[in-house]
């Protein structure tokens, strides 16, 4: 035997024995415990074994061709359209609709036929002659193998019988596509046979080439399980559940890079910013720690800045195997408008939700403080108690919108009255209130109450094509001469403005002159 017809075989023969010793594998460890699995798995290793048979016969002398050819080669190969006929059932679902005393049995009758072959009847199924042409120890194309090619092909073209038939009651998609893909695996594999099993390659090619159509065989057969959640990792059998849902889910692999999105997400991540592969990078750095260490993630609060807005989202994740990697898995909870409502109620517990002034609550707890360190550094400190003139006589006059307007009117007067100086706050109603907790002498809080008098009279308030007079009645208090603590000062305060709207209105009153 010289050194190429020693390697060659190696290519021609254990390469795809390799192949289909990986197919098979793959197969079987995805999900060992289904039939459509195991029957895969099978059917792989008939080819393997066929592959096998070849090998060791190419080595062996011509005289041993006709027993390996008859008691493993044909015996291995009419197994196969029975485990590819088996496999058809349960794939369409026939299987259901079979007898049970003919289920699976029927399709396992043609392996009865190799006892024929070993009681001396060989022909009948395959050749038993030989001849050695180049390197190869070849069959004789005799009637009992073209019988045999012949029978093969028939048996694998009658596959298509059940295919057409469920594709044409398929009631999804994906059960159309699955059948689809099967039905030209089958056509095929069968052209396959035709084009190298009934003509006479000669020295060109290997014995049998027609067997190299397992390779496209089993390769459909695995394809269309990965596709079709058959032969995928357990998840993918909820694929349709993964697009249905309504949260946002992206599968990851442990670099962080996404390998998988539903519509959900794709929509909320749409919504968040154009450019998804930045938004997809954020997503990874916030949980890149977790990945790395594999720690669960549930409950995770993250908030992502995207280019048009802030998007805050709660997390939960799970590890997963896909294609034997370990990949994440997570639930992406939109949560902005949850957050955003808290963070209303928590920001509406102290200030007034018309003018979005602190609050009556606030005010108060800001008070007391506030005197204390008075107090402290022994200065002055003000109050400025404010009640707009006349704001019934508004609501009844130009309604309640133009009230409302008034109030908002004179909030951001306040504001900008005390500016980053002190506390402007409602109280309730129509009445307000100044908190400046540092004023240097009795007449700069004067000044403030005359630069915000100035400030309403120069101002003008336009409300549905009406002007609408502004008034004030404003009584102050000046910390320690009109009180020691808020109360006191509150109440001079108060006993101010009432002297003033008792006396003209639209004036201010200083508690330490009443």
């Amino acid at each position: 035997m010289s050194l190429q017809q020693a390697l060659i075989p190696l290519f021609t023969h254990l390469l795809p024995l390799a192949l289909f010793i990986c197919m098979g594998l793959d197969v079987l460890i995805r999900n060992s415990k289904k039939t459509e699995h195991r029957l895969v798995s099978i059917i792989t290793l008939c080819y393997s074994s066929l592959f096998l048979e070849e090998y060791v016969r190419q080595l062996l002398p011509i005289s041993y061709s006709p027993a390996l050819a008859a008691l493993w080669f044909s015996n291995t190969g009419i197994l196969i359209p029975g485990l590819g006929f088996h496999f058809t059932a349960k794939l369409t679902g026939m299987d259901k609709r079979m007898p049970r005393f003919l289920y699976p049995y029927v399709f396992y009758v043609p392996a009865l036929f190799p006892l024929i072959s070993i009681f001396g009847a060989e022909e009948i199924i395959s050749t038993q002659r030989f001849v050695e042409i180049g390197m190869w120890k070849q069959p004789v194309y005799n009637t009992s193998y073209y019988i045999a090619l012949i029978v093969s092909t028939l048996a694998c073209l009658l596959y298509l019988f059940p295919l057409l038939k469920s594709r044409a009651r398929a009631a999804s998609a994906e059960l159309k596509s699955l059948y689809t893909l099967t039905t030209w695996g089958v056509v095929v594999t069968a052209l396959w046979i035709i084009a190298f099993g009934l003509f006479n390659y000669g020295s060109f090619m290997p014995p049998y080439p027609y067997i190299y159509c397992g390779l496209l065989w089993c390769f459909t057969l695995r394809l269309t399980m990965r596709r079709h959640d058959f032969l995928n990792f357990v998840d993918k059998r909820y694929e349709k559940l993964f697009h249905l849902n309504p949260a946002a889910i992206v599968l990851l692999d442990r670099s962080g890079a996404v390998r998988e999105t539903n519509p959900a997400a794709e929509q909320l991540v749409g919504g968040m910013c154009e450019d998804r592969e930045a938004f997809y990078s954020l997503m990874k750095t916030v949980v890149s720690e977790q990945m790395r260490d594999t720690r669960e993630i549930k409950g995770y609060e993250a908030t992502v800045h995207g280019a048009s807005k802030r998007l805050d989202v709660l997390l939960d994740g799970d590890y997963i195997m896909v294609d034997n990697e370990p990949h994440i898995i997570l639930i992406v909870r939109d949560v902005t408008a949850q957050r955003e409502y808290q963070e209303e109620i928590r920001y509406l517990a102290y200030h007034d939700p018309l003018t979005r002034l602190p609050n009556r609550r606030y005010f108060y707890e800001r008070l007391e403080p506030a005197v204390a360190e008075a107090k402290r550094r022994d200065g002055l400190m003000g109050i400025v108690l404010i009640d707009l003139d006349y704001f019934k006589d508004i609501n009844d006059k130009y309604g309640h919108k133009a009230g409302d307007e008034a109030l908002l009117h004179t909030s951001r007067l306040l504001r900008e009255a005390v500016a980053d100086r002190g506390l402007a706050a409602r109280l309730g109603g129509d009445e307000f209130v100044l908190l400046l907790p540092e004023v240097a002498s009795g007449e700069a809080l004067e000044e403030t109450i005359r630069r915000l008098r100035a400030s309403v009279a120069a101002s003008r308030l336009i409300c549905e094509g009406q002007e609408i007079p502004i008034a004030m009645s404003i009584g102050a208090s000046l910390y320690p001469q009109d009180g020691a603590d808020g109360d006191a000062l509150m109440h001079g305060a108060d006993k101010a403005m009432y002297a003033v709207k008792r006396r003209s209105r639209n004036d201010y009153g200083m508690a330490g002159r009443q």
